[in-house]
């Protein structure tokens, strides 16, 4: 690994704290602009691109060669991840402006996000078969998402000691390892409890404290809930592809049709900026406007 993708890793991991995911895409990103500088630029007697040397003529073509193959979101991402690291090698001294600052991010298209109704998320919940164990589970992780509006990464890294049931509350470990307390309902408490009396059927050497099993005993994973939450939509006959991300979508959505107000929203998600809370006002003026068209005697 060169030195300067090195030093970024340490300045990522250390000071910015990011998600493992973000994290890695950051690194395969510069990565791969290294390699091309490898082939286009000098190099100097480290083994590495002369980097003071990068212009934004050379950042533009290596984009538009990019550009070829690539998504508009693909390119925002390099984008991003470019204009990070040559901010942190001014910092370093190694380079003296920012050649990425000046360069502007293809428009991306506002998409919406995917929801269940009210009547299609209560139905996917009585989908499980609660008198088996597996069943059980999985009716407790479909209440506390739809609970908590968390991210099935958090979900599947909560631990027994997390939840405290008498108080209706769960500890969450968000994105940079933030934490946040987020309320349960008393569907959510009753299913988790429910679930708790018969884990340990399910329970081997490998369990540890991991609230959620799969049917081996270890630790239920993203890739687990993807593919149980595939089956029951099937039963459930909701006529399109919702992935577990949109059960956070459809907590979100459901809070801010009742009334609730975007910052309380983005205090229970964990947004760090409101504006990524306002995708959902786009949301609710859909939902807005076709009761308004149903109701209104002028409409």
């Amino acid at each position: 690994m060169p030195q300067s993708l090195e030093s970024f890793e340490q300045y990522l991991y250390g000071e910015r704290n990011l998600s493992g995911h973000t994290l890695r895409n950051y690194l395969r990103e510069v990565g791969d602009f290294l390699a091309y500088l490898s082939d286009e630029s000098n190099i100097g007697d480290d083994g590495e691109p002369d980097l003071r040397a990068v212009d934004r003529k050379i950042v533009r073509r290596y984009i538009a060669g990019e550009g070829e193959e690539l998504a508009p979101t693909s390119i925002a991402r390099k984008l991003s991840a470019l204009r990070t690291f040559f901010r942190f090698m001014v910092r370093e001294g190694r380079m003296d402006t920012n050649p990425a600052d000046m360069i502007k991010a293809p428009k991306l298209p506002k998409k919406l996000p995917e929801h269940l109704s009210v009547d299609e998320m209560f139905a996917l919940m009585e989908i499980p078969d609660t008198t088996k164990p597996l069943g059980s589970r999985d009716k407790a992780w479909l209440e506390l998402l739809y609970a908590t509006g968390m991210r099935v990464a958090e979900l599947v890294n909560l631990d027994i000691d997390d939840i405290d049931l008498d108080e209706g509350m769960v500890k969450v470990r968000g994105k940079g390892n933030k934490e946040r307390m987020a309320p349960l309902t008393g569907k959510a408490v009753a299913a988790i409890r429910d679930y708790l009396n018969v884990r340990g059927r399910l329970v081997k050497e490998k369990s540890g404290n991991a609230i959620f099993l799969n049917y081996r005993g270890g630790r239920l994973g993203v890739r687990g809930v993807r593919k149980l939450l595939d089956g029951y939509i099937l039963e459930c006959s909701v006529a399109r592809h919702v992935s577990p991300h949109a059960l956070r979508h459809t907590f979100a959505t459901h809070l801010l049709e009742s009334g609730a107000d975007l910052r309380s929203i983005q205090e229970l998600l964990g947004h760090v900026s409101l504006s990524t809370t306002q995708k959902y006002t786009h949301t609710n003026l859909d939902y807005l406007t076709e009761i308004y068209d149903k109701t209104h005697p002028k409409a």
